[in-house]
């Protein structure tokens, strides 16, 4: 919504829809440097397999190949449809392209008016669906500046000459409050075609249950930044949940369901599955508190062996980067939900991890998170790696 937020009267439909019906900061909380190197929606979601029977209780994962290495604090992950990829640099405010071949790394120019500090910066990118298959097209940005976390929009085109590859940004959504913590950053399209965001709140447990803010929510809007005409709680407000901490994940199953990764404070990180108009309880409820007019997560995890940033659904399952943790958590679905407790992989072995992204059936990209400050960083990092899962 160019400009406004209208958020107001949100909070009459989303304390409705609650009658009927909390995640700590990108490190951890002060955790120490690694020692050593349901809206309107389709019943499947495009580039998902039909849901199946279950997936195993058990899985596995294969790191297929090192796409590229030497990555500078990257956070957002795009691919375009021939198997490239855009990166965003959460401190440069840049977005490189990296041929999903080679690896060869090519920069197509900086944000005007990302402010990088903290955890805040150029966060998720997002390529519509069916932009970029001759190498041009728009991406989505979600951006801290001097005042606000923002969503802009860009064209590109691979084929011009360097330093004019990225055009002007064109704000779509602004006012999203900022803080050295807790921005959020995630951004998607969903299988409807609306534009999820997942948003922090900023350091201000008390902006979660503030209807009329857009921290700590889970917002759904129009490309153009405009609150759907139909699937959310409030048709004049892009909120689709609230009461979220610092949501870094969003992916959708083969069914059409939204789930999503948060940092919890100092007990409990959470996966959620997302319906309209629900409130996820922060700061009065983290975890599995079962408070009335709350919504319980699905998963939760000590902040020690999770800390979540981003989140994909591949084979049948939810595949969740963990920061802190270092590793990378499977959780097996069925038509309701998980089927079997977490698993665990590549635990310590790449460090911290920040965003994983779905790579066509039984494949996911996983981007690393070494050069942000907290990481140790080794040499070739930071990386994307190309895993096979089942």
């Amino acid at each position: 919504m160019r400009g406004r937020t209208q958020l107001r009267g949100a909070a009459a439909a989303l304390a409705a829809l609650a009658l009927v019906a909390g995640c700590s900061s990108d490190g951890g909380g002060g955790d120490p440097p690694r020692p050593s190197a349901e809206s309107s929606k389709p019943e499947t979601s495009p580039g998902k397999e039909p849901a199946g029977k279950p997936p195993p209780a058990k899985g596995e994962v294969s790191v297929e190949r090192t796409v590229a290495t030497g990555l500078k604090a990257p956070w957002g992950l795009a691919p375009l449809p021939g198997g490239d990829l855009l990166v965003s640099y959460r401190d440069e405010g840049t977005i490189v392209h990296v041929d999903g071949g080679g690896g060869k790394k090519t920069e197509l120019g900086r944000v005007p008016g990302t402010a990088p500090a903290g955890e805040g910066g150029l966060l998720g990118i997002a390529v519509p669906p069916g932009e970029g298959d001759d190498g041009a097209g728009e991406v989505y940005a979600y951006l801290t500046t001097a005042s606000d976390n923002r969503i802009v929009r860009m064209v590109f085109d691979l084929a011009k000459d360097e330093g004019s590859r990225l055009g002007a940004p064109d704000t779509v959504f602004k006012g999203i409050p900022k803080g050295t913590v807790h921005n959020g950053g995630r951004i998607a399209f969903g299988p409807d075609g609306m534009l999820y965001a997942g948003t922090g709140e900023s350091g201000d447990g008390e902006l979660a249950q503030d209807e009329d803010s857009p921290a700590g929510k889970i917002l759904r809007m129009t490309p153009d930044g405009e609150p759907p005409a139909k699937g959310n709680p409030d048709p004049d407000s892009p909120v689709l949940s609230l009461g979220h901490r610092n949501v870094q994940g969003l992916d959708w199953d083969a069914d059409g369901r939204l789930w999503a990764s948060e940092f919890g404070q100092d007990t409990w990180d959470e996966l959620n599955r997302i319906r309209p108009g629900r409130n996820y309880g922060w700061p009065e409820a983290e975890g599995k508190e079962g408070g009335s007019g709350f919504t319980d997560p699905v998963e939760q995890w000590k902040p020690a062996d999770a800390s979540p940033s981003g989140l994909a659904v591949a084979a049948g399952s939810v595949w969740m980067a963990g920061l802190r943790g270092e590793r990378l958590w499977r959780i097996p679905l069925d038509g309701t939900g998980p089927v079997a407790g977490p698993q665990s992989f590549l635990e310590g072995k790449y460090g911290r991890l920040r965003t994983v992204v779905p790579a066509g059936k039984d494949r996911l990209w996983l981007v690393t998170s070494e050069t942000d400050t907290r990481g140790t960083p080794g040499k070739g990092d930071d990386r994307i790696l190309e895993l096979k899962v089942s």
